[in-house]
């Protein structure tokens, strides 16, 4: 009986050992780490603006909030794409992160394809504090999926100089229509032998910029219908694009160093483009003084036209996976909802948010001397808040592939409609 009773005693302490040692396990598992704090992880890319907004964030979540772990880890945007693909389509959440980047243009993309991978984050900050262009992007079904974090807000950076030797200043191009900019440009050629604008044939951002400044874009309100054909923003879009050409205004670039070169080489007289490109006008010290802001020109022609209109932008989102309380609760305590942390984004690496309470900050509204002393972050703000809301849906990039096309048959001689109308019939057959 005692051997008996010994076996049974070694067994129980046995048994009991083991159940210890599962649980600890589980219980680090749940912590994130060996030293009991709970890690989150964060996708994005561009370690000099992207990585660097989220580790600002860091610190100011932190300070607060010192046992969560955050880890933030660079991946290029198209690393990025391909891993939640891959992943979200085999049904398997394993190696992912807590929060990722994801670009406005792609996010229906995701949100849509695979509903049950990704956090509402819902009511855990004010989305009527943001810029309403981009709270249509970040959400499905009225629920919000992502947090907004860049804006893509547009701008027309001038040369004065080659302005004023053209007899313009820049209250000329001030609210005004495309034809009026290629009028403007053809002068301002004449006088400085400069052209007006870059543009890479293979990039189409120029037509999504003055598209989304009518209100309208490749697909009809559903995000899925294509409507090229009968797209009346679209088509003075493209007739526009041509106009510039016609007017020998244009100088072409074929990527984005080529397309950086132009203008810090002092090649062309404005660029229309988002406000990231700032950090790129300005790399080029010698030309402090010589630059100015002013609207995006608008369509012609085009009542709902406005002078205001975004090109990229992204926003942050939690993935459902273990943590995502957590990790809603750092997007919501830094990018959802504190006013230092912007001006610090401001000041630090120039990135421009869509929340409107950091507008009154006084980082938004400094002067900056390279542009004469214009206070460009005010203005991108105020422009930002008239951004016609579009739904850019599931295929931009797959349309924008097939309108590169068009466009050069466009350009070589092909009449106008019949170019949409194929496109039309492209975009059909292979979205649909």
């Amino acid at each position: 009986m005692k051997k008996l009773l010994v076996l049974m005693m070694a067994l129980m302490m046995f048994l009991a050992a083991c159940s210890s040692g599962t649980n600890e396990e589980t219980t680090d598992a749940k912590s994130g780490d060996s030293s009991g704090k709970e890690e989150i992880t964060i996708w994005a890319w561009d370690p000099n603006f992207n990585i660097k907004a989220m580790e600002i964030a860091k610190e100011y979540y932190q300070k607060e909030n010192p046992d969560l772990e955050v880890k933030v880890v660079e991946n290029a945007q198209a690393d990025i794409i391909q891993k939640l693909n891959t992943s979200l389509s085999s049904g398997t959440t394993k190696g992912l992160p807590n929060i990722v980047l994801i670009e406005d243009y792609r996010a229906q993309s995701f949100l849509q394809a695979y509903p049950d991978s990704f956090h509402e984050i819902t009511g855990s900050f004010k989305a009527e504090d943001f810029a309403s262009y981009k709270i249509a992007p970040t959400s499905l079904d009225g629920k919000n999926y992502g947090l907004p974090f860049d804006s893509g807000v547009t701008g027309l950076y001038v040369r004065t100089d080659y302005l004023e030797q053209a007899g313009y200043t820049v209250e000329d191009l001030t609210g005004i229509d495309w034809n009026e900019y290629i009028e403007i440009g053809k002068k301002v050629k004449e006088a400085t032998g400069k052209d007006m604008i870059t543009l890479d044939p293979n990039d189409q951002g120029i037509i999504r910029m003055m598209m989304q400044s009518a209100g309208a874009w490749y697909l009809e309100e559903d995000g899925v219908t294509p409507v090229l054909a009968d797209n009346e923003a679209l088509k003075v879009s493209f007739e526009m694009y041509k106009a510039m050409l016609d007017a020998d205004i244009v100088k072409p670039n074929s990527d984005w160093s080529q397309f950086v070169a132009a203008f810090n080489s002092g090649e062309v007289a404005s660029v229309p483009t988002g406000n990231w490109i700032t950090p790129s006008v300005k790399a080029e010290a010698s030309q402090s003084g010589k630059w100015a802001i002013v609207p995006q020109p608008k369509l012609p022609g085009i009542e709902e036209s406005v002078n205001a209109s975004n090109l990229g932008g992204s926003s942050w989102y939690v993935l459902n996976v273990d943590g995502k309380e957590a990790a809603t609760d750092f997007l919501a305590k830094t990018f959802g909802s504190n006013v230092d942390f912007y001006q610090d984004l401001i000041t630090e690496i120039g990135a421009i948010g869509t929340y409107a309470p950091a507008a009154n900050g006084d980082a938004y509204n400094a002067a900056d001397e390279f542009f004469q002393g214009q206070k460009i972050i005010s203005d991108f703000s105020t422009w930002s808040s008239e951004i016609p809301q579009v739904n850019y849906g599931l295929h931009t990039y797959a349309i924008d592939d097939i309108l590169i096309v068009e466009m050069q048959n466009y350009l070589s001689g092909k009449e106008i409609d019949k170019v949409l109308e194929d496109a039309q019939q492209q975009a059909e057959a292979q979205l649909q």
